[in-house]
């Protein structure tokens, strides 16, 4: 059986794809025999083309209607493909329009455009991406060689892996410094100590610094996310050592490309190596493999004062560091006055194209109020707030209101006959017990019972479902199902068309009051109980659209406001007028995570992942086995709660040192449990933790010990203790 290798599949040159963005359009160019495949990937998207040039639509055999032709439509299965065949060239534009769900119409969603050409171009190397912008400099490093170039104070320095899986080394030196006759470069241990990172990310924490701690270069942009910092740029005598003498190297490269700069020659050059893929294992021993990177795949970085640098295309061809073969690396340079967004990529599977760092609806106005900012789930999100900060933040949400941005929930629309069907079947809640209006709370789990998300699920008709959940992948896994089962239900991704903010605290309740309308056909802000949902406006009847829900991750009285992005900044500024009078104030991350904590509220990657069932995570509750409905995951969790094995648990701890995620529970000598979330406590005046225990040491006053340092030489003593923390009961949330 072959390797699987995500994103790096061999190119059939003769095929192209393009993507039509939801609510967007793309021109292609035809020419006279290709051939063209048109594909609704998420069912349910019309298609709407015009041409331009030559025949225009007729080119392919079609009859236009007043200038356009429409294809695909609300009925339109998911995967259904149109096939066509061009006769003679033209340029076709494919676009996919969509209405905004806050006003009633179904979103748009995207379109895939497969062209098989008749006569594909020879390409003798892998195409780049396009130019960010207009670069001042544009030159290759051909593989297994190194060049220096020089940046000025502000320019953007882009460096691509053309191919993928190859690494290129860099070298950055203070031109002022050398022109004085002292060489400072880049180096990686004040960078480590000053940024608190392996090596800097996009963000606060984005900075390189040299021996006198003056910032170099800061990174912009990275769509791969794994690089190294830890060890020199191969040199002589690693090959030397591996058998291998005389083999060409990096140090030996950069030597030579930075003689006419006068600096002096090394054995081995500490260098940032982008796209290496180095970490240190559990036993601290530094480990290396192939790169992440992908064709296409680049790190952004801006010169924070004038450069001398340098770039090289690793040659290292016998180990997995280049994945075995070497290829080219090619460099950009763009002059100041541009603008680039500072953005981290992902993806949502391995071949997915990668979608960088978003800002929400809501960023115009938290920007203004905080340069803090973190990245979550493709989105920056303000960890804290100044002149604030998340005690005073805290505080404010236990005693009057907060606001707060959550708009990278993901929302997707379910929609059709067998909608239903499809959330019986993906959620572990009984949905048909749902009613119009109603919002449920539930886990998504797998065929082995682990937990691939939790999410909240509004019933909006009997057809019509919206699923928020907080992983991009839940579209996908949804998707699948419906795949699998044959079901005749649409899933519409509506992110894009649903940012939201969330309204919390005590006095949440008197500010929405004054601002939400609704119509008769619709509970009043003061009459929506929990886990409800309303559809009205703000202001009046025709003031901006939104959706309220009863619901929240703080454990108060809460509300979330669900509005179109081009709306935020209009919702924002109605609630902090409302909120004013009752002394608002926004909630950032930091605070966020102390209240959930608190609360007893669950985090992805901290009290579940794929590997913990409902039961472990602290949400049974949630696990519908008393009815004959079969969902993913059901027959798993039957054996599992038959035989369960841990729980989260509460814990209280003595003192006020704080746990940590990871940090062991032990039992004597005996390992027992692991913590998932720690904090300080302000409202109890102590730390406490969520744990997940061995079922042996679960109960109620259970007295256990968490490890610090090795786990042995420091324990803090701890007790199993009832939670949720704060109002156990969870009568805030239901005043």
């Amino acid at each position: 059986m072959a390797v699987l290798t995500g994103g790096l599949r061999p190119r059939d040159r003769g095929v192209e794809f393009y993507r039509v963005a939801p609510g967007g359009a793309t021109a292609i160019r035809i020419e006279g025999d290709d051939r063209v495949k048109l594909v609704d990937l998420h069912g349910g998207q019309t298609a709407e083309l015009t041409a331009r040039g030559g025949e225009g639509l007729a080119a392919l055999g079609l009859r236009a209607e007043n200038g356009g032709l429409t294809l695909f439509g609300r009925d339109s299965e998911p995967g259904n493909q149109i096939g066509l065949a061009a006769e003679s060239p033209t340029t076709l534009i494919v676009a996919a329009p969509g209405g905004r769900i806050v006003d009633g119409e179904a979103p748009a969603s995207e379109l895939l455009v497969e062209v098989r050409r008749a006569n594909p171009q020879a390409r003798e190397e892998t195409e780049l991406p396009a130019p960010l912008a207009e670069p001042r400099l544009d030159f290759r490093v051909d593989k297994a060689t190194a060049l220096s170039y020089e940046v000025r104070a502000g320019e953007y320095i882009q460096v691509i892996d053309v191919e993928g899986r190859q690494c290129s080394d860099f070298l950055a030196f203070h031109h002022d410094k050398l022109q004085n006759g002292v060489e400072r470069g880049l180096d990686a241990t004040v960078t480590r100590t000053l940024m608190g990172q392996a090596y800097p990310t996009p963000g606060l924490q984005g900075k390189f610094y040299d021996l006198d701690m003056d910032p170099l270069v800061e990174v912009v942009r990275d769509t791969v996310g794994r690089h190294d910092t830890f060890a020199l740029a191969c040199q002589a005598k690693y090959y030397e050592d591996l058998g291998y003498p005389g083999h060409i190297n990096c140090t030996d490269n950069f030597n030579g490309a930075l003689a006419s700069f006068e600096i002096a020659p090394r054995k081995g050059w500490e260098a940032l190596n982008f796209f290496y893929n180095t970490a240190f294992d559990s036993n601290l021993q530094l480990i290396s493999d192939e790169p992440w990177s992908r064709p296409g795949d680049y790190v952004m970085l801006r010169a924070l004062s004038d450069l001398v640098c340098a770039s090289s295309a690793c040659p290292d061809d016998i180990d997995p560091s280049n994945a075995w073969e070497v290829t080219d690396v090619h460099v950009r340079v763009y002059p100041p006055q541009n603008r680039f967004s500072v953005a981290i990529a992902h993806r949502v599977t391995a071949d997915a194209p990668p979608v960088l760092t978003q800002e929400t609806a809501f960023h115009a106005r938290t920007s203004s109020l905080t340069k803090s900012f973190v990245e979550y789930r493709g989105y920056w999100l303000p960890h804290c707030f100044n002149n604030e900060g998340a005690i005073a933040e805290y505080w404010a949400c236990r005693e009057r209101v907060v606001a707060m941005d959550l708009s990278p929930l993901r929302k997707f629309e379910v929609l059709g006959p067998d909608a239903e069907l499809l959330m019986q079947r993906t959620v572990t809640r009984d949905i048909r017990k749902l009613g119009v209006g109603q919002v449920v709370y539930t886990a998504v789990c797998n065929e082995t019972g682990g937990m691939i998300d939790d999410a909240t699920v509004f019933r909006l008709g009997e057809n019509n479902f919206r699923f928020v959940g907080g992983d991009p992948y839940d579209g996908v896994w949804l998707r699948e199902l419906a795949e699998r089962e044959s079901l005749k239900a649409w899933v519409k991704p509506s992110t894009d068309q649903l940012h939201n903010l969330a309204v919390q605290g005590p006095l949440s309740r008197d500010v929405l009051k004054e601002i939400v309308w609704t119509p008769p056909t619709q509970p009043s802000l003061e009459e929506l109980k929990w886990f409800r949902f309303l559809v009205g406006r703000i202001g009046t009847h025709d003031g901006i659209p939104i959706i309220v829900s009863r619901t929240g991750y703080t454990g108060e009285l809460g509300y979330e406001v669900f509005c179109h992005p081009s709306d935020g900044p209009a919702v924002w500024d109605a609630v902090f007028a409302a909120g004013e009078p009752h002394g608002i104030k926004p909630l950032g991350l930091e605070a966020l995570d102390i209240l959930r904590i608190e609360s007893g509220l669950i985090f992805a990657g901290y009290e579940f992942d794929d590997q913990v069932d409902p039961f472990e995570a602290g949400i049974g509750f949630t696990v519908a086995l008393g009815t004959d409905e079969d969902f993913v995951g059901r027959e798993a969790l039957i054996e599992r709660k038959e035989h369960p094995q841990r729980r989260l648990v509460g814990l209280a701890l003595e003192g006020n040192e704080t746990a940590g995620h990871g940090d062991p529970v032990y039992v004597g000598r005996q390992r027992v449990g692991v913590v998932t979330s720690g904090t300080r406590s302000p409202t109890l005046k102590r730390s406490i933790a969520l744990a997940r225990n061995a079922v042996q040491y679960a109960e109620i006053g259970t007295e256990v010990e968490i490890g610090k340092l090795d786990g042995l030489q420091k324990r803090i003593p701890a007790q199993v203790v009832r939670f949720p923390f704060y109002d156990p009961d969870k009568t805030r949330p239901r005043s």
